[in-house]
C-alpha cells in the first residue's frame, strides 16, 4: 500500500494522532520525519509532520495531538527544540512528549527536566511506535533492527521550499535529501555520531534507497544531496547506488559527504561517480595542522587533504572543505597559514566563509573529553548554548574569533563575494598576529563550484 493510502486508512480507522517536529536540519526535507511516520501510519495512526524551519509552529500544530516528538538532529536543532517546548506544551497540553534523533541522548537529563519524559536516539521507529501504541516511557541511543519503509513525506512542505542547488553559472535546481546509511565506521573525537553509534553503521536496502530517490524526482529534484556521514562507509553499496541512480534517471546530479582517508583509500571510484552525475564533495577536513588533526583522530593529514584534492579535481568533481579553524590548539600563524593554504589550492571559491569562523563545540558527552587533560580547559557548562564552553590561552585568538564571526555574518547578510569576504579575514588574521601582508593571490582555477543554498555543519555548528 502507499504512503498515502496507508496515511487516508489510518485516518479513517481513527488512529492516535502523532505530531513529528524537525527544529530544523539544514534546510533539508527530512528523512528523520518521513521514515518514522511512513511505521506510524502503517500502525494505524494519524501522523502529521511540521518542520520548524519552514512552518509556523501555531499554524500547524493541533491540539488533539495525542503524542509529539521533536527530532534532534543537530546541535542548532536542540537549542531551537528547548526555546519551542513552552509554545508546544501550550497548543497540545494532553500531548505525550518525545525526543529523538543524534543530539537527544546526550541531552537527556535537560529535556526530562524540561518536561520531556521519552528520549530516544536514531532510527527510533520502533521506539516511536511502542511510545503511540501506550507501551510506557523509556529512552535509548541508536536503536537499528527496525524495517526500512518507503519514506512518506507526503505531509511535508514540498521540495521546492526547501534548499535548492545553486550551480556554478548562478542557476538553481530542485533538490532532494536521501540517506544510504547510518551510522560511521570512525571514532573522530570531536564527531556528534560517534557516542551514538560507537563506530558502527548500517546500510540501508539499495532498493529503498531507490525507492526513495524515485519519489523525489517525481516530486521535482533534480539532485539529490546524500546526507549520511560518510557516502564511503559502504564502498559496494555506495557503487551500486550510484550506478543504479544513473541507469534509472539520467541526467539526475548528486552530492555526499566522504572522509578524506576514504577518498584516497577507494579513489578508483571517483571517476565513476563524475559519470554518475557527482557535482562535488564534502569532506570534514577540519584542520590542516596535523598536531590537530591527531588530536581529533581524523586519521588523515595536511598532505592527504593535497592529494584528495588533486584525485578530485582530476575526476572533474569539486571538493568542498569544511573545517574548524578555533580550537584551544589553534595559533594565529597557524590560521594564516589556512588562509594561505585554501588560497593556493584554489579553494577561496570552494570553502563558505562561515566554515571560516566556526569555533570547536564540546557537547555533554563528546569523546574530546577523552583527551588526557581537556577537561581542565573547559568552564562549566552552559545551559543556553548546551555546550563546555573554552576560552584559548592566547586571548588574541578568542579576539580573532569573535573578529571573523562578526565580519562573515554582516558580509554575507550584504552578500558580498567570498573573495572579499575572504580578503578581510586576511586582513583581520594579520592585524591579530601583528603582521601587515597583502592577502595571497587567488591562483586561475579558483572560480565557484556548485553548492546548496544554505551552508553545511556537521561536528561544529556556529553559535
Amino acid at each position: 500500500m502507499r504512503a498515502g493510502t496507508e496515511r487516508a486508512a489510518a485516518t479513517a480507522n481513527g488512529g492516535r494522532h502523532v505530531v513529528l517536529v524537525s527544529p530544523y536540519e539544514l534546510g533539508r526535507q527530512p528523512y528523520a520525519l518521513a521514515h518514522p511516520a511512513a511505521h506510524l501510519v502503517r500502525a494505524g495512526h494519524r501522523v502529521s509532520c511540521i518542520d520548524l524551519s519552514l512552518q509556523p509552529l501555531e499554524d500547524h500544530l493541533a491540539a488533539d495531538a495525542g503524542l509529539i516528538a521533536i527530532h534532534l538532529a543537530m546541535h542548532t536543532a536542540t537549542r531551537i527544540a528547548v526555546d519551542a517546548l513552552p509554545k508546544i506544551k501550550a497548543r497540545a497540553p494532553g500531548a505525550a512528549l518525545c525526543a529523538y534523533g543524534l543530539y537527544a541522548p546526550m541531552n537527556a537529563a535537560l529535556f526530562r527536566e524540561l518536561g520531556v519524559p521519552n528520549v530516544f536516539g536514531t532510527e527510533a521507529e520502533r521506539d516511536l511506535a511502542r511510545l503511540a501504541g501506550g507501551e510506557g516511557e523509556g529512552e535509548g541511543g541508536a536503536g537499528g533492527g527496525a524495517d526500512f519503509l518507503l519514506p512518506d513525506r507526503s505531509s511535508l512542505p514540498p521540495l521546492g521550499e526547501y534548499a535548492s542547488l545553486i550551480l556554478a553559472d548562478g542557476a538553481k535546481k530542485v533538490c532532494g535529501f536521501a540517506e544510504t546509511t547510518f551510522g560511521c565506521k570512525h571514532m573522530c573525537r570531536h564527531c556528534p555520531v560517534v557516542p551514538v553509534y560507537g563506530g558502527r553503521f548500517r546500510a540501508i536496502p539499495a532498493d529503498r534507497v531507490l525507492a526513495d530517490i524515485a519519489q523525489q524526482v517525481d516530486a521535482g529534484a533534480e539532485h539529490i544531496s546524500f546526507g549520511d556521514p560518510d557516502f564511503l562507509n559502504g564502498p559496494t553499496h555506495a557503487r551500486r547506488i550510484v550506478r543504479a541512480m544513473a541507469e534509472q534517471f539520467p541526467g539526475l546530479t548528486f552530492d555526499a559527504t566522504v572522509k578524506i582517508q576514504h577518498l584516497l583509500r577507494h579513489a578508483e571510484l571517483l571517476p565513476e561517480f563524475a559519470r554518475g552525475g557527482c557535482l562535488f564533495i564534502t569532506s570534514a577536513v577540519e584542520s590542516l595542522d596535523d598536531a590537530v588533526l591527531e588530536k581529533l583522530l581524523k586519521n588523515h593529514t595536511r598532505a592527504d587533504f593535497v592529494r584528495a584534492h588533486e584525485l578530485l579535481r582530476a575526476a572533474g568533481i569539486a571538493l568542498a572543505p569544511t573545517f574548524i579553524p578555533f580550537t584551544p590548539w589553534t595559533t594565529l600563524p597557524g590560521y594564516l597559514e589556512l588562509l594561505r593554504a585554501i588560497a593556493g589550492l584554489g579553494l577561496v571559491h570552494s570553502v563558505p566563509p562561515v566554515q571560516l569562523s566556526i569555533r570547536l563545540l564540546v557537547p555533554d558527552g563528546s569523546h574530546l573529553l577523552h583527551i588526557p587533560g581537556f577537561a581542565r580547559r573547559l568552564q562549566p557548562f552552559d545551559r543556553q548554548t548546551l555546550g563546555w564552553p573554552w576560552r584559548h590561552a592566547d586571548p588574541a585568538v578568542d579576539g580573532l574569533y569573535e573578529s571573523v564571526r562578526a565580519w562573515v555574518a554582516e558580509s554575507e547578510a550584504r552578500n558580498a563575494t567570498r573573495r572579499e569576504i575572504f580578503t578581510g579575514i586576511w586582513q583581520r588574521a594579520c592585524h591579530a598576529a601583528g603582521r601587515d601582508e597583502p592577502p595571497p593571490a587567488l591562483s586561475q582555477g579558483d572560480l565557484p563550484i556548485p553548492r546548496m543554498s544554505e551552508a553545511w555543519y556537521c561536528c561544529a555548528e556556529p553559535v
